[in-house]
């Protein structure tokens, strides 16, 4: 831990107590505790013996100029739980670097107290401090009184006094988690992560790097940190047991923010309002896809979304592989234009699928090859990355030889949006997957506009997501994008991204890391991160493995079935107790939307991700910082997938913050416990919040037929719960910013028990703006976990007619209607 030395002589100085360098993890809270009032307890000096003027630190807004030995440091508060501080050399200034590619927040307006002696600073909110010396130039950081970390020798230039480093000191005990999409265990101290955007094809249980490197750190000590550089570098997280965060980077900004909070919402809120909010995604995109490495032609997409009608799988978009543009894998890519052999009448095949109620997404990369039809274009219009001399860069790669889509380069990403528009214009393609964005291949000797290979590398799909957002808005401003992206950056959701766990093998070992992947980037802002249900990876046909990743997958944020097309990935194609298995997850998920769409909403105001780590819940549960074989999907559900082959019984760990209700039978699991629960063959364990109410919609076989105007609530009575408050959120699901723009409706449902007496209040709140738009009409309640039936239930004072089922527990009040009032719902014991 870290504490402040003495009162009396003011410095800073990190120490441990003799009693917690021997500690155990089972004694870490203890320690924690005694740590906690030691500092609290050095912290009362009086604040009258510090002399508050100082030449040594100027002040301009929220920000502060601070001078060192080793040169200019400028600490700027973007709110009282968000800190930045950056570095300067002798003779640099902010105007020699290039701005934030992840930053989007502008500082706000923030009480700053500062008081300074002998060369100490301290800056005081009231939420984060933040201490100075000019002796050493480093920063310590506190939150409230507590100790997060502190620099450690501050940043330190190499001679070429472009690439550097800067570590951190941390406590003994902290559990860190960051660095992007990687298989290495929740948490992943010990580790030195290379950043550098990279696939990694078949991957299984263990996997160091996967597309998407962030420079990313969250602790248990409840602070996230940023290092605000894109350029190719690494991440160390204590990977020498020195108890240091250390980063390095070859050129670029000397940059860094950290972000505190008091719960881990907070931190997750702060964080998304520093790098921006995920946009609301069309509610088609929740749904079921079809998609496949790959469709050959027009007549097989069709032929395949008609067997899904036929055996009622919902379904509702369609993802068309490479194929679309070359009637095979090499020689094509960067053609970006209908192969007519295979696909005569695209706008033909999209109308009928529309008339389906299906949407179609098209495969896009940004490799233009030396043999595509657009080459001689894209070398003319002068849009490709460069070689030393200037000319198109080109190199061998999987698919041929090629060049790269200059997207730094304004007219060139004008160029490549220009293909984007003139598909949605010609042929109505409703969504995008942008593939290989790392990019695949990069050497570093090539040119882009703004710098060399290893400076635009990790960047390269953050500024493609970019770009595919911004046209949108521009020409097609009422639209909600769908931007499928193999690769990005931190704050790549606010670009509307939604990005996949990469190539991962098809068997047991590629399930199992993939409730830690999600919920690593998720914490991370890139919420919508999700796997290719099934597996993509080797021709591996196995029923049992496939059933369980598609259950899984009702669960994640995303529900999107992909693979190499040796083994189909479309449960249409498998054997019949395959398909019903299927039908009946994916019929959970669709049934389970209006639960999925209020938390999708919930992240684009709050930036929640939808999957959440059980340490959410208990912030001081050390053990909890290990586990991702149970997780949160959303506020109230708890969720244990079957990640082992024939396996009889999977471990639910839940939370202390309640008791909880399996789902479908209301078995109840103790919170504060862990649970073996039995496998079922038709789902996995899902468990409800003791209290909670989970909207159900009637089953629709796509969003075009998805209705709210009958719901059926699912309220899981617990006498131990707390009073509290549901919601559910609806718009039509398309229009951009329907919720700012009052294009909306929301159902307010307010629990309340006292003397033996449970109330239920429905409230419906329209936005002023929201005309025709379909709203809440009819409820019917699903009152479960009640020991004997109810003496009375009245809705609104008047007695309203139920039935008891003591088996499963259950209560069952008949369908009422909402009428636009707010009505009461009384259950008598």
């Amino acid at each position: 831990m870290a504490f402040l030395k003495g009162a009396f002589n003011r410095k800073y100085q990190f120490v441990t107590p003799p009693e917690c360098a021997t500690a155990n993890r089972l004694n870490f809270l203890l320690c924690m505790k005694t740590s906690l009032l030691m500092l609290a307890l050095l912290l009362v000096w009086p604040v009258s013996s510090f002399d508050s003027a100082t030449t040594s630190a100027q002040t301009a807004g929220q920000s502060f100029t601070l001078s060192s030995d080793a040169g200019t440091h400028v600490l700027t508060f973007f709110s009282d739980e968000i800190a930045e501080v950056s570095f300067f050399p002798e003779g640099r200034s902010a105007a020699d670097y290039r701005d934030s590619e992840a930053v989007v927040m502008s500082p706000q307006a923030v009480a700053v107290r500062r008081l300074s002696d002998d060369g100490l600073h301290q800056f005081i909110t009231s939420g984060l401090t933040v201490t100075f010396r000019e002796d050493s130039g480093r920063f310590s950081f506190y939150y409230q009184g507590r100790p997060l970390l502190r620099e450690q020798g501050g940043f330190q230039l190499e001679e070429n006094e472009e690439s550097f480093r800067v570590d951190f000191l941390i406590s003994e005990y902290e559990a860190l988690m960051g660095g992007g999409s990687r298989a290495l265990g929740m948490n992943r101290r010990g580790h030195r992560l290379e950043l550098y955007n990279r696939a990694h094809y078949g991957y299984e249980t263990r996997s160091d790097l996967i597309n998407f490197t962030l420079p990313v750190v969250m602790s248990s000590n409840r602070y996230l940190l940023h290092f605000d550089n894109p350029t190719t570098g690494w991440l160390d997280l204590d990977s020498q047991n020195d108890h240091t965060i250390g980063f390095e980077a070859f050129s670029g900004r000397k940059t860094y923010q950290v972000v505190a909070g008091e719960t881990w919402a907070d931190i997750m809120q702060n964080y998304t309002r520093l790098t921006g909010l995920q946009p609301l995604p069309p509610r088609w995109a929740l749904g079921n896809f079809s998609s496949r490495f790959g469709y050959r032609n027009q007549q097989e997409v069709l032929d395949t979304i008609r067997l899904f009608r036929e055996k009622e799988v919902p379904v509702d978009a369609v993802i068309i592989d490479l194929y679309w543009f070359g009637p095979e894998m090499f020689g094509y890519m960067g053609t970006l234009d209908w192969d007519r052999e295979n696909w005569p009448d695209p706008a033909a095949m999209v109308q009928e699928l529309e008339e389906m109620d299906v949407r179609t997404v098209l495969i896009t990369e940004p490799f233009i090859l030396s043999t595509s039809g657009r080459w001689d274009e894209a070398v003319s219009e002068n849009v490709l990355v460069a070689d030393s001399l200037g000319n198109p860069a080109t190199w061998d790669f999987f698919f041929g030889n090629t060049s790269l889509v200059n997207i730094t380069k304004p007219e060139a990403a004008d160029w490549f949006w220009g293909i984007y528009r003139n598909l949605m214009e010609t042929y109505g393609i409703h969504g995008w997957w942008g593939d290989l964005g790392e990019p695949e291949v990069h050497p570093d000797w090539v040119m882009h506009h703004i710098g060399r290979a290893r400076e635009v590398h990790n960047i390269y799909g953050h500024r493609w997501g970019q770009m595919v957002h911004e046209g949108h808005l521009r020409d097609f401003p009422d639209m909600r994008p769908f931007n499928l992206m193999r690769a990005g950056y931190a704050g790549s959701q606010r670009f509307g991204m939604i990005p996949w766990t990469g190539d991962v093998s098809r068997n047991w070992g590629g399930l199992k890391p993939q409730p830690e992947i999600a919920l690593q980037m998720g914490m991370q802002g890139l919420a919508y991160i999700h796997s290719d249900l099934g597996g993509f990876a080797w021709p591996n046909k196995d029923p049992e493995l496939y059933v369980r990743w598609m259950q899984y997958g009702v669960f994640q944020p995303v529900y999107r079935p992909h693979a190499q097309d040796d083994v189909p990935s479309e449960p249409v194609f498998w054997d019949e107790d395959t398909i019903n298995l299927s039908r009946t997850a994916i019929g959970l998920r669709y049934r389970l939307m209006p639960y999925i769409y209020t938390m999708a909403f919930e992240n684009s105001t709050t930036g929640m991700p939808l999957m959440r780590p059980l340490f959410f819940e208990e912030p001081d549960n050390f053990q909890l910082f290990h586990i991702a074989n149970s997780y949160l999907f959303g506020p109230d559900l708890l969720v244990a997938p079957v990640l082992r082959e024939g396996a009889e019984f999977v471990t639910l760990h839940a939370p202390a913050t309640a008791n909880w209700y399996e789902l479908h039978t209301g078995e109840k699991a103790e919170g504060g416990s862990s649970h073996q629960v039995a496998t079922v063959e038709d789902r996995i364990p899902v468990f409800a919040r003791g209290g909670s109410v989970i909207a159900m919609a009637d089953l629709a076989q796509s969003m075009n037929t998805y209705s709210v105007g009958h719901l059926t609530l699912h309220y899981f009575h617990c006498g131990a719960a707390e009073n509290g408050r549901t919601l559910i959120y609806h718009d039509d699901g398309l229009t951009r910013d329907a919720h700012n723009r009052g294009m909306y409706e929301k159902l307010h449902v307010h629990r309340t028990q006292e003397q033996g007496r449970v109330y239920l209040t429905f409230e419906t709140e329209r936005g002023a703006q929201a005309g025709e738009l379909e709203g809440f009409s009819d409820l019917s309640l699903q009152l479960r976990n009640f020991s004997a039936a109810p003496a009375a239930i009245t809705l609104d004072g008047a007695a309203v007619p139920f039935t008891f089922d003591a088996t499963t527990r259950t209560v069952s009040v008949a369908r009422f209607g909402l009428n636009g009032t707010t009505r009461t719902l009384e259950i008598r014991m």
